[in-house]
């Protein structure tokens, strides 16, 4: 039990107060272990300052002098040491994540060099572990919401004379299904940490979540070293290239190519679909003199398609093409071995490098229509 004034000259009533508590309930204790008037102390394992709360320096040194464990007795040791720390550790999870996976190599013990590091790194944190700040009744906390692909964590922050201030940590390690939500849903996970006895996905989470006053806001800047830390800590390597992905998904080309090829017992050719960013279209047939086979008449499309572009001016653009063959010579996936297909190759990246920016995409024929119609018409032609 613990008492606590913000003041000196209210304390002697809040004593008073505790004491009637105790009273009307028939407690009592024991005046060998109460301690009065001190301004800070160890409660229930962690030690307690007038303004935050500080692990407990016994545990710190208990982990400090633990030697890397060499038996499974001995690494279930440590997770218990580090349970009672969990609220000072920015990514518990993920920091003890090595351990967990020793501890399912069965009998055997699987501490290797990850877990090593791990264990070194934990030891060298706590020894600078943050303080944890104290609550006050109706002001405004701020929770930091962060995933990873084994764990979901937030810290909650309180802001004091414009300093951010943790309150405590939290982690916690994801279900085998779960690693599998997107990362909108491992979100709205995190927010029910909380909650454990709730289950389910959005909606369930939605309809929780709507019983409490809870306003969006981007992140602001931080201004505690504490919530810097752990925002830098969480930052999901994966995230930044889904951010990537998104925002070139979401990127606009102004001009668009469309190519296409046929060859049959008449002859070869290729059709050309040319997208300006005003929308006029520009659609060509070209007929070949010579024999040429369905890769070749589809490295003559795209090498006339990129040349009329280069005559335009355009700076950039979109192709699409059905040829998987082409489009991968292009994009380095597969290697061109005919000595006609290695010259094309060549031609076409030359041309491609006076572009500031291109993407090429594989489409299915039947989305390649006109481009394709073209290159029939073109084939199919007899010369006179």
């Amino acid at each position: 039990m613990l008492t606590k004034s913000i003041t000196a000259n209210k304390h002697v009533d809040n004593l008073r107060e505790t004491f009637d508590v105790l009273t009307k309930y028939g407690m009592k204790l024991n005046p060998a272990k109460c301690v009065f008037g001190v301004p800070s102390g160890k409660f229930l394992g962690y030690q307690v300052h007038q303004r935050e709360i500080e692990v407990n320096p016994d545990k710190i040194q208990a982990l400090a002098r633990m030697v890397s464990p060499k038996t499974l007795k001995d690494v279930q040791k440590l997770i218990g040491c580090l349970a009672s720390l969990n609220r000072f550790i920015a990514k518990s999870t993920n920091r003890c994540l090595p351990f967990f996976k020793a501890l399912k190599k069965g009998k055997g013990v699987g501490w290797n060099e990850d877990c090593e590091k791990a264990f070194q790194a934990l030891k060298e944190y706590l020894e600078q572990a943050p303080l944890l700040s104290k609550l006050i009744a109706e002001e405004t906390l701020y929770m930091y919401l962060s995933i990873s692909e084994a764990a979901t964590s937030y810290v909650l922050v309180r802001q004091e004379k414009g300093v951010q201030k943790p309150v405590y940590y939290t982690s916690k390690a994801l279900l085998p299904t779960e690693t599998r939500y997107s990362p909108a849903e491992k979100i709205a996970l995190v927010l029910m940490t909380a909650k454990p006895e709730v289950s389910g996905r959005l909606t369930k989470w939605a309809i929780e979540l709507s019983e409490f006053d809870i306003e969006y806001l981007p992140r602001i800047a931080i201004k505690g070293q504490a919530v810097a830390d752990f925002v830098v800590e969480f930052t999901e390597p994966n995230m930044e290239v889904a951010r990537m992905m998104v925002e070139q998904a979401k990127k606009k080309f102004r001009w668009k190519l469309r190519v296409d090829r046929s060859s049959n017992t008449h002859g070869s050719g290729a059709g050309v679909v040319v997208l300006t960013p005003e929308r006029d279209s520009v659609e060509c047939a070209l007929r070949f003199n010579f024999k040429a086979t369905n890769n070749q008449a589809e490295y003559e499309a795209l090498i006339a398609g990129l040349r009329v572009y280069t005559a335009l001016g355009a700076d950039e653009m979109e192709i699409f093409s059905d040829s998987q063959v082409v489009i991968n010579q292009v994009l380095d996936e597969y290697r061109a071995r005919d000595k006609s297909m290695i010259a094309y190759l060549k031609l076409a990246k030359e041309l491609l490098g006076r572009f500031k920016e291109y993407k090429i995409v594989q489409v299915p024929r039947k989305e390649n229509e006109q481009a394709d119609a073209l290159a029939k018409l073109a084939s199919a032609t007899i010369n006179i």
